[in-house]
């Protein structure tokens, strides 16, 4: 899932970056409001996590204008202001959700899946081929009666190819989906990756579902 994080404060923006990298989103950010609204209107978010006291344009004017121009990603607004009528004003516009600073990393994270599992963005189902399972919901990949343990990108790498059951993957395509880039042709960022989750998921088994369809990328099956 892809998020927009709007915050001018440096060191919040890095922390939420890295905090919701970390989770397995794929994060952008912007440091204004004006900002925001060039990148949420030509790309497809998830989510907006929108700040409101910025230079520029603050957050209420982005808000406001992401809706104007029908922009319909939740906005969950980040302030310092606690007043009832602040919270109001944000809610009047369109925003989804509100949290005052400061805040617990944690309740983010809850508030987020919550407006998620609203929208109906939450794929919970659990996803299965031959003995590997992977539980989107509960972060969670086991082989057989085994729990392995994957790195965020890992996890991100194995849901992408398990959703596409079968189906070749370019690793232009993976790239694009796991680290929201397109790396050089000479790079093998995929594929080491790929090395990295068949030694967990493949090696210490003797049916292997990881294949390399050469020229064309890979493939679980």
């Amino acid at each position: 899932m892809k998020l927009l994080i709007v915050e001018d404060d440096q060191k919040t923006r890095d922390y939420l970056v890295k905090g919701l990298s970390e989770q397995g989103y794929v994060v952008d950010s912007a440091t204004n409001g004006a900002d925001a609204v060039t990148l949420a209107s030509g790309t497809a978010y998830d989510l907006v996590i929108l700040d409101i006291m910025m230079p520029i344009r603050d957050g209420w004017w982005a808000l406001s204008e992401l809706r104007r121009r029908k922009v319909e990603a939740p906005v969950i607004m980040l302030t310092a202001r606690e007043s009832v009528e602040s919270r109001v004003q944000g809610l009047t516009l369109g925003a989804d959700d509100y949290l005052v600073k400061p805040f617990a990393f944690s309740e983010l994270l809850a508030r987020i899946k919550a407006i998620m599992r609203r929208s109906g963005n939450i794929k919970p189902e659990v996803l299965k081929i031959e003995d590997l399972e992977l539980d989107p919901r509960r972060h969670e990949v086991r082989r057989g009666a085994e729990k392995i343990e994957l790195t965020a990108k890992e996890f991100l790498l194995l849901e992408l190819l398990m959703r596409h059951n079968g189906e070749v993957l370019s690793r232009t395509y993976i790239s694009e989906q796991v680290w929201d880039v397109r790396f050089d042709t000479d790079s093998n960022v995929v594929d080491v990756n790929i090395r990295r989750l068949r030694a967990k998921v493949d090696d210490p088994y003797q049916r292997k579902l990881i294949h390399t369809i050469r020229g064309r990328g890979y493939a679980v099956r």
